[in-house]
């Protein structure tokens, strides 16, 4: 079962910038792969090798990544003679060849690119889906179909308006199939977009990156408010629970939290502590039926995430703070600084660095979100790993744009074809094998 051919292009990405695609060729056929990119990107991730000529695609191009394929991953693999189900030890192989700890020699997005096709080619030779091939690979018994976390409201630096906080999301925890949330999710935002229309007019009904709505709201309550409404009126309410990505990294300047950081002539004076920002997030828990806070605090500011983390029962999530990253877990776990990692493969830049991760954080004790990027392809990987790896939770934007619904149109196919077997983690996403 050897790989016979690898062979990389570059190819554009949702928000229409360059990214790299792997075909990888084996005697049973060609498997494609697609890497994803973030736009708020935690300064600790795996370098995404970018050509850096600004000439060209305002210095987006990934050719320097698709020749390290083409000229050193390629012929290197392939001498090796690698049987293709040897996942582990193809994906260690190519972290030598980078010879780095970030994967700046080779670019993580190189690295990733060979590493998801090896993975899509190793379960057609084992002739398995590829969740259950996933869940082999990490030693998981009972696969779960995940609760999805619908990003229907976008602000940050995933949006062009005032709202300094990222993500606001709905998750449909009430529901008992994962068909069942996608009604939920679907119903809530045609209401949502009727309310924002009502609310702020039509042009408010353009969405951001992730097919959530942007209207142009400063206060974060506002939002919150929205998708009350909007669950209210799908008639969801008590079945639905609220998740946000702050993305403080983004607006934390001089030790601050300016939550007006889009104005350049942000009034210094209204930038909020850790713990004025601590209060905000307490009140949020008590007026909304919030479950779930992502990067609540700066990628850096372990005193603030360890204080809000002993001071809350709900689900803290770690992203910029950890990225994908063992040794980052680590710290977080040692610190108990947050309880649940956000799983992002790009982060780290192989599978089986993301099935350790994984690992290590349900070991721990912590739950699990897999997770998209801002920028996305059609590539469906992450439905098949968030099954697998049986996490309970995947965000992958809102049920709007195809490379956010390629996602969940496949873990719809994919609880068909479990049938009766066919779990969904509803009120257990945060430890659905408890």
């Amino acid at each position: 079962m050897p790989i016979t051919r690898v062979y990389a292009r570059q190819i554009y990405d949702s928000r229409g910038n360059p990214t790299v695609e792997v075909d990888l060729t084996t005697d049973k056929g060609v498997f494609r792969a697609a890497v994803p990119s973030g736009a708020s990107t935690g300064v600790h991730e795996a370098l995404e090798l970018r050509d850096k000529d600004d000439k060209v695609h305002l210095g987006k191009g990934v050719l320097k990544a698709v020749a390290n394929i083409n000229d050193k991953i390629a012929p290197a693999l392939i001498a090796k003679n690698f049987e293709v189900t040897d996942q582990t030890g193809i994906d260690k192989f190519m972290l030598e060849l980078d010879g780095t700890e970030n994967k700046s020699n080779l670019g993580a997005n190189a690295i990733l690119g060979v590493s998801l096709a090896v993975c899509k080619a190793g379960a057609v030779h084992k002739g398995m889906p590829l969740y259950k091939y996933i869940a082999q690979l990490a030693g998981i018994d009972k696969v779960v179909l995940p609760v999805p976390a619908f990003n229907v409201i976008n602000g940050g630096s995933h949006a062009g308006n005032k709202l300094a906080m990222q993500e606001f999301m709905i998750l449909p925890l009430g529901a008992k199939t994962f068909k069942e949330a996608m009604q939920m999710g679907s119903e809530i935002y045609h209401h949502l977009k009727s309310e924002i229309k009502k609310r702020y007019g039509l042009d408010a009904t353009a969405v951001g990156d992730e097919g959530g709505f942007a209207p142009n709201i400063q206060d974060n309550k506002e939002g919150l408010d929205l998708l009350n409404t909007a669950i209210a009126k799908a008639g969801y309410t008590g079945k639905v629970s609220i998740g946000m990505d702050v993305a403080a990294s983004e607006f934390f300047k001089d030790g601050k939290y300016d939550l007006d950081f889009k104005n350049p002539n942000s009034d210094s004076s209204k930038w909020l502590t850790g713990d004025q920002l601590a209060d905000l997030y307490k009140s949020f828990c008590k007026e909304y039926p919030v479950v779930s806070i992502e990067d609540g605090f700066d990628q850096d500011d372990w005193d603030n995430w360890v204080k809000f983390q002993s001071a809350m029962s709900i689900q803290l999530v770690g992203d910029d703070l950890t990225v994908t990253n063992p040794k980052r877990i680590k710290t977080a776990v040692e610190k108990k600084a947050c309880n649940c990692l956000l799983l992002k493969v790009n982060q780290i830049g192989s599978v089986t660095e993301s099935i350790e991760a994984s690992t290590l954080s349900r070991k721990n004790g912590w739950g699990v979100m897999v997770s998209h990027r801002s920028g996305e392809t059609e590539d469906t990987f992450i439905a098949d790993l968030v099954v697998g790896l049986a996490t309970g939770q995947i965000k992958t934007g809102a049920p709007c744009r195809s490379e956010r619904l390629a996602k969940y149109n496949q873990l719809l196919r994919i609880e068909e074809e479990l049938g009766a077997e066919a779990v969904y983690a509803g009120e257990k996403f945060r430890n659905p094998q408890a």
